[in-house]
């Protein structure tokens, strides 16, 4: 009886006016607007809903110490900088540095090349999980979310998920780098632009190609 009370005096307090809570749903938002992502994608990065990103943002939920952890790792800021504890927003993980690698043409296919344009700093934590790699982007399929000279980072894996932006080679000669639609027979690889098609590849064409997915898209780097 006595815990029952304890549990509907819990159901009454509204933590959303906590000062302490409504400054973690200020930061998570300014940190997510300030990398230039939607809800959606921090939801990809973080293995987390669109929906459950939504909540915390407007102080409907609060995530558990294990994802505030993966929320202050992914914006390289300390817990207690979420939390509003303290405004010290100096990163508290070093950068590592990845190799950018040979433009890749979002229009078409063309020639991967290998050669190492650029460098571009990632969270040293990301290192934890795998490979990285940033591509630096040619045409304009991948309009107007990702547009020609960005710099796209990957986490280098040979699958994928409906859903997923990756980078794709073709013939193991070409790049692209398209959303990822798995169908019962194949793979379709789909522009954000409509006036490209999409592209089809039956499994047969997928192993004979061959069709063979690099690298996941974590983030964008545009450039101006």
């Amino acid at each position: 009886m006595f815990y029952k009370q304890i549990l509907l005096f819990l159901k009454k307090i509204d933590f959303t006016n906590c000062k302490l809570y409504n400054k973690f749903m200020n930061k998570i938002r300014e940190l997510r607007k300030l990398k230039k992502i939607t809800m959606k994608e921090l939801g990809q990065i973080l293995n987390l809903s669109e929906s459950t990103i939504s909540l915390y943002e407007n102080g409907k939920h609060e995530p558990d110490y294990a994802t505030l952890k993966k929320i202050a790792d992914y914006f390289m800021v300390s817990t207690d900088y979420l939390l509003g504890r303290n405004d010290d927003t100096k990163e508290k993980n070093k950068g590592v540095l990845i190799p950018v690698l040979g433009e890749i043409r979002a229009g078409s296919p063309m020639w991967a090349e290998e050669d190492i344009i650029d460098y571009e700093e990632i969270p040293e934590v990301w290192t934890r999980s795998g490979e990285f790699f940033g591509l630096k982007i040619k045409g304009d399929s991948m309009a107007p979310r990702i547009k020609e000279n960005d710099v796209v980072i990957f986490k280098k894996q040979d699958y994928a998920e409906n859903g997923d932006v990756c980078a794709v080679l073709i013939n193991g000669e070409e790049a692209t780098i398209k959303n990822i639609k798995i169908i019962d027979n194949g793979i379709v690889l789909i522009a954000n632009n409509p006036a490209y098609p999409p592209m089809v590849f039956t499994d047969k064409q997928i192993k004979e190609l061959p069709v063979q997915i690099i690298g996941k898209a974590v983030e964008l780097r545009g450039k101006f």
